[in-house]
């Protein structure tokens, strides 16, 4: 046999619906109200809000008349120009912080930064030194080839092409190590505007002054 429904229950349940329909049409009243002000200064109450009112802020107002919430105005250009310089300060800030981090990682003190440029820039020089070495090498061939050429045209002879060619690879050599040796002095004085950067750094980091001379000493 089916069972009867409850008319007790029955009546229990639309009750609770009841109730949570008029909970959500408080709600809604709640938040239906609206306090703005208009292009003239003016304050308005009202269930709507003009798009452009919402820029200016506005309350939101519960059926009591009470604020249930406050929205504020809109950013001005001037407001979002300033929170966005804010944020690539605090972006370059974090940047700043990170490569300070990572200086300390390899050197404690400025001195130590000093003589790890002092050991650069020596090995640096001392390739110079070497391709200035070869050049002269080089240079003495060069001014023996030339000089043999000079004396077969002194007399009357032909130049052969072997030996023009030897002449020509031999200035060709030295004009090449001439430019190596261009670019190796750049990459020293690049090396040094970023060591003397660095060192400079350090003092302001640690609080501690360098107590060696940035210009390289000669070895003893």
């Amino acid at each position: 046999m089916a069972s009867r429904s409850n008319p007790s229950r029955l009546s229990a349940v639309k009750i609770t619906a009841a109730a949570v329909m008029a909970l959500s049409l408080v709600g809604t009243a709640e938040a239906a109200m609206y306090r703005y002000t208009d292009e003239n200064g003016r304050m308005v109450i009202s269930n709507t809000i003009p798009q452009e009112a919402t820029k200016r802020g506005y309350d939101i107002l519960g059926n009591n008349g009470r604020v249930v919430e406050t929205i504020p105005p809109a950013p001005t250009d001037e407001e979002i120009a300033a929170r966005e310089a804010e944020k690539q300060r605090q972006k370059e800030l974090a940047a700043q912080q990170e490569q300070d981090r990572q200086l300390l990682k390899r050197y404690s003190h400025p001195d130590q930064a000093v003589r790890a440029m002092y050991r650069k820039t020596r090995e640096l020089e001392g390739l110079i030194q070497l391709k200035r070495g070869n050049i002269s090498v080089i240079s003495s061939q060069l001014d023996s080839e030339q000089s043999r050429a000079a004396n077969i045209e002194r007399s009357g002879g032909t130049i052969p092409e072997s030996m023009l060619e030897k002449i020509r690879r031999l200035e060709s050599q030295i004009r090449d190590l001439e430019r190596e040796i261009s670019i190796q002095r750049q990459e020293i004085d690049e090396l040094r505007a970023d060591f003397e950067a660095d060192i400079k750094r350090l003092e302001e980091v640690t609080g501690e002054p360098r107590t060696l001379t940035l210009d390289v000493p000669s070895e003893k």
